[in-house]
């Protein structure tokens, strides 16, 4: 372990449960065992041929054959000129005798050629369709997994693992072509040899046996590592990208912390330089052992060549036709033991793939269940709860409430109450440990999940910035929707970034990522607007908002905040995730949560009169604007346990004149009755209903000017 793995994530990068999955590569990957597994690894790799491009592997396969059987033929043609050449007779007739065979043979390598560029050609067609389609299907797996396991760190490595196996399954096919032509030539000599005389045959398999044993034990070391290096080399990744990456560059400018992360990258590498240093010592030693061995085997085989020769048991021209046909096949063999070795090293990462996309399978989103109605009007949490694997306490302990289609419903609570998890729960990208999440009465264990995302239309505070041009920004909100760019406009119009669009150099086909030329990029509150716009054209019943706007001025968020109210109507549930106070007051109905319950539910004002949590973080947030007449007597936050103190009521009372106070001073200075008027403004394609007041119309005369807390 080097020091910055110590230091940067606090302990070795070693998967050492990795090792003990993947010991096989030692224990199991013997000759005999590569033998015994070769037709199943040939069989994958055809089965992953034929799904991406069945045509290109027929004309593989038929070449691949072809060269076979000119080898074999060559071999033969080559026996026939060597009996021509050194039989009796006159020299110009002995070459006379020999010449068809040699332009028979010419002939044979004409072909072979011919066979080898077709061959060639194909597999160049086929090996980019087979990584993409390992790609494919390993990503399509991913895709498809519960919430949970793309957040499991052991999944995670499952992924990485898959990564590397769909470039294997690219070169798996090149392998295996390679495989298969030495295979077929090595037949095409070994059955050159058993004519010749059958003892060549052992031989040729004593000379090439070394070479075997060498390429698979490299092979094995090398897949070990890789094995056990998977995360040091995603954290050496990590630090690189950051050291490039435009977001982290100004902090790496003005901390500088370019020096910093360079020299812990200087030092992971060393130590990963170290680790292949390793690698070739070992390897070194092996090839030469091999090598050696070989050698021996080499001098032995030329020897008893030698005496069969000498005895008389083969003649001259038999024991020429047999050193061509040696070294041919020595030559293949070798070739034979090192691309079935690489093959199965390769077959091994892809297995790693497979095994990811069977674990996908078994954490899966469930295909199909109960049917929702077409229109949701409620979903009901009945004593929800939920906790993580690696927290001992669990997040949400206990919660009901309801969110109802036409009204706005706004859950508050400091960070840790378990807000973000409830929203994913009211997504149904979680499911809960116990208790019940109903859609119309529809279990959303039991429910068709797809159905539920339908339903559902997501703004958090990390949303995606793709860093793709603005009209996909808005589109990929609802992606089997026909592109409309009309449609597109009036989302974005009636998110209140119908101006921003139309200022983009190029409208909706602006490139929004300066990291590609020609391209643009927003500030945090037009793409909060971007964000709204995607949810707009999604034109869900239950638009979810967590935190979105905390990375914007007030002036942005209070437009922001109403652009959000605005998106509510008679058909869709705006549930609003906040810590801003000013944001939830006139929400139809709000939920405090503190430690994972729901402490408190109410209006606005029914929450300020009972003088509890809720009323506590509002008057601790307005105190924030300025120091009111009442200030000094601000309620401090509640218990989390007990009643409230019984002068709670007429102290929120004095807080509340406080706030109003505070915000007559905070306009002081201004054109207050323009700020009034902005602040009543509804969003441009807002919806109105029957029996709902505008946004931003006060409920009663104590409520404060949204630009108080």
């Amino acid at each position: 372990m080097s020091a910055s793995e110590e230091e940067l994530f606090g302990g070795p990068l070693r998967y050492d449960t990795g090792w003990s999955r993947h010991e096989y590569a030692f224990e199991g990957q013997t000759l005999g065992a590569t033998l015994r597994a070769f037709p199943g690894m040939v069989a994958g790799t055809l089965r992953l041929a034929a799904r991406a491009d069945r045509r290109a592997l027929w004309t593989v396969g038929a070449a691949e054959v072809g060269q076979g059987a000119a080898a074999a033929v060559g071999l033969v043609l080559v026996n026939q000129v060597l009996g021509a050449l050194l039989g009796t007779g006159e020299v110009a007739g002995r070459l006379h005798g020999a010449l068809p065979a040699l332009v028979a043979g010419g002939v044979v390598a004409v072909v072979g050629a011919l066979l080898a560029s077709l061959s060639t050609a194909a597999t160049g067609r086929l090996e980019p369709k087979v990584e993409r389609t390992a790609n494919e299907r390993y990503l399509s797996a991913v895709v498809a997994v519960e919430l949970e396991a793309v957040e499991d760190g052991e999944f995670r490595r499952l992924i990485d693992v898959a990564d590397l196996g769909a470039s294997s399954a690219r070169r798996m096919v090149g392998q295996g072509v390679s495989t298969v032509n030495s295979l077929l030539s090595l037949l095409a000599a070994a059955g050159v040899l058993t004519v010749l005389h059958p003892v060549l045959l052992p031989m040729l398999v004593l000379i090439a046996a070394p070479r075997g044993w060498g390429a698979m034990r490299v092979t094995q070391r090398r897949y070990a590592s890789v094995m056990l290096w998977v995360e040091h080399r995603r954290a050496s990744s990590l630090i690189g990208r950051h050291l490039t990456s435009r977001e982290s560059a100004p902090e790496i400018r003005v901390h500088g912390a370019g020096a910093f992360l360079l020299r812990h990258f200087r030092a992971m590498a060393a130590n990963a330089e170290a680790e292949q240093a390793r690698l070739a010592r070992e390897r070194a030693g092996t090839e030469l052992a091999a090598a050696a061995l070989s050698g021996l085997a080499m001098v032995v085989t030329w020897v008893a060549l030698g005496l069969l020769v000498v005895s008389g048991r083969v003649d001259l021209a038999v024991a020429g036709t047999a050193v061509v046909a040696i070294r041919t096949g020595s030559a293949t063999l070798g070739a034979l033991v090192v691309n079935l070795n690489n093959l199965t090293e390769e077959s091994l990462y892809v297995a790693d793939l497979e095994n990811c996309v069977a674990r996908a399978a078994e954490r899966a989103i469930p295909v199909g269940g109960a049917a929702l109605p077409g229109k949701v009007a409620e979903v009901r949490f009945e004593e929800v709860r939920f906790g993580y694997p690696d927290r001992a306490e669990p997040v949400l302990d206990g919660v009901s409430l309801r969110v109802r289609t036409g009204e706005v419903t706004a859950v508050v609570g400091e960070n840790g109450a378990g807000k973000s998890t409830l929203m994913k729960l009211l997504a149904g990208l979680l499911l809960p440990a116990s208790g019940r999440v109903l859609w119309d009465g529809v279990d959303l264990r039991e429910a068709d999940r797809a159905q539920v995302f339908a339903q559902v239309g997501l703004v958090t505070q990390d949303f995606e910035r793709w860093p793709m041009t603005a009209g996909t920004n808005i589109r990929i909100g609802a992606p089997d929707r026909p592109g409309d760019p009309a449609a597109v406009h009036e989302a974005a119009r009636a998110a209140g970034a119908g101006p921003l669009v139309d200022g983009l150099p190029r409208g909706l086909d602006t490139l929004l990522s300066r990291v590609f030329k020609g391209g643009s990029d927003l500030s945090g509150g037009q793409w909060q607007r971007i964000g709204l716009a995607r949810a707009e054209y999604r034109d869900a019943r239950f638009l979810l908002v967590d935190e979105p706007t905390s990375a914007l001025d007030p002036e942005a968020e209070i437009a922001a905040f109403d652009r959000i109210r605005g998106l509510a109507g008679p058909d869709r549930a705006v549930v609003l995730v906040t810590h801003r106070m000013a944001a939830v007051r006139r929400a139809d109905r709000i939920y405090v949560l503190d430690g994972g319950r729901v402490a408190e539910e109410g209006t606005h004002d029914q929450l300020l009169a009972a003088g509890g949590r809720y009323a506590a973080m509002y008057a601790a947030q307005a105190a924030q604007y300025g120091p009111g007449p009442q200030s000094a007597g601000a309620l401090p936050l509640p218990r989390r346990s007990g009643p409230a103190a019984p002068s709670a009521p007429r102290r929120i009372e004095q807080v509340s004149d406080g706030i109003i106070r505070l915000t007559g001073a905070h306009l002081a200075g201004r054109d207050a009755p323009a700020v009034a008027r902005k602040g009543v403004e509804r969003p441009s394609g807002a919806r109105r209903w029957p029996g709902r007041r505008p946004a931003g119309t006060a409920s009663h005369t104590s409520e404060p000017h949204r630009s108080s807390p």
